[in-house]
């Protein structure tokens, strides 16, 4: 792509919205119902691959980015990097708020997602350490490893609400002004084509990439609400349960732990176990049989990194067992960020011939 000198709200006027009608320059403020904070599109999850007609209009595959989602406002001379919670992220973010200012012209609204890159694999850890630097760190992390914004919906141009547009249009006015970027503003590729979606699903997450989103080429952008699909790349693994939540007998979640610099950490929780697993691994379980490497009582964070409650959890502590489970491929080095599926007892395996997680350093 060329680079951009300053805005181009020249070129807006030839932008198309519905067939035959041109996107008029209408104003370089954002309309009130557009100004941050405002409810992002989501996506539910699906277990396989939809059908090209699951959705209105058929389907459009992308790639599910493992980054920060977040809307780029363009509101007059004021840009401003939105959260998916509302929160206002332009201290984290100075090299996209940098590219932004330049790059998109004043009353354009864009969604899509920050990442950063670490030897061609998104690194969703650095992102991490971008929201938790102090003042005096920050310039060297971005510096040392910039951020890039891959974008994948346009809600306004030219102070134009174009959520009621179907996303085939919006898409086109977003690639129209995509033509103008560079480094590090990006345009997220899609897809129609079922095959071409299959072949990304299976080789993208060798990149970090989680998964694909699905979405409807004539779906409008209705915000708050789950109107898109998402499927993530799974995959199964053996790791040392030696806690659980709820009682020992019939037990709610399991605790997963993996074997990291020497010490057994805990890495992740189970989502709710259905009564018939929770029965059959209660029957299982026994208490510690020696001094136990977890506490009773740890913080909530330490199971869930998005945990809202930042509370602490209580621990039903057990002598370690090898369970098999499932999980996708959102993997910090430290943990696992999304919760894992219980699939069975591994009562074969001993918890020393458990090795780290393959994503681990």
């Amino acid at each position: 792509m060329t680079s951009c000198a300053g805005p181009r709200t020249d070129a807006l006027p030839g932008l198309r919205c519905r067939r035959g009608s041109p996107v008029r320059l209408v104003s370089d403020r954002l309309p009130p119902e557009l100004r941050p904070p405002l409810d992002v599109a989501l996506a539910r999850s699906v277990p396989t691959i939809p059908k090209p007609g699951a959705l209105p209009g058929g389907c459009l595959f992308e790639p599910k980015w493992d980054g920060y989602r977040l809307l780029v406002c363009r509101d007059g001379d004021a840009t401003v990097l939105q959260s998916r919670q509302g929160k206002d992220l332009n201290r984290y973010f100075p090299d996209l708020l940098a590219a932004a200012a330049v790059q998109l012209p004043p009353g354009c609204l864009v969604d899509g997602e920050a990442v950063i890159w670490s030897e061609d694999r998104l690194d969703f850890s650095l992102l991490q350490q971008r929201l938790s630097a102090s003042a005096r760190s920050l310039p060297r992390q971005v510096q040392e490893k910039p951020a890039h914004f891959v974008a994948f919906d346009l809600l306004a141009v030219a102070g134009h609400d174009i959520r009621q547009e179907p996303l085939r249009d919006r898409r086109a006015l977003l690639e129209e002004l995509a033509k103008e970027w560079s480094g590090p503003l990006e345009l997220s590729p899609v897809t129609a084509d079922p095959e071409k979606a299959v072949v990304w699903f299976r080789d993208l997450p060798a990149t970090g990439v989680e998964g694909l989103v699905i979405k409807g080429a004539g779906q409008s952008y209705d915000g708050g609400q789950r109107q898109w699909l998402k499927v993530k790349h799974r995959e199964t693994l053996d790791v040392i349960c030696a806690a659980v939540i709820g009682p020992m007998a019939k037990p709610q979640a399991v605790v997963a732990g993996l074997p990291i610099d020497g010490e057994l950490r805990i890495v992740g929780r189970s989502v709710p176990l259905k009564p018939a697993a929770a029965k059959l691994l209660g029957a299982r379980l026994q208490p510690p049989a020696g001094e136990h490497p977890w506490p009773q009582r740890v913080k909530s964070t330490a199971m869930d990194r998005f945990n809202a409650t930042r509370g602490e959890t209580e621990l039903t502590l057990i002598e370690p067992i090898v369970v098999e489970v499932s999980a996708d491929t959102a993997w910090s080095g430290q943990s696992f960020r999304h919760p894992l599926r219980y699939l069975r007892y591994r009562g074969e395996l001993d918890p020393a011939d458990v090795s780290a997680h393959p994503g681990n350093p």
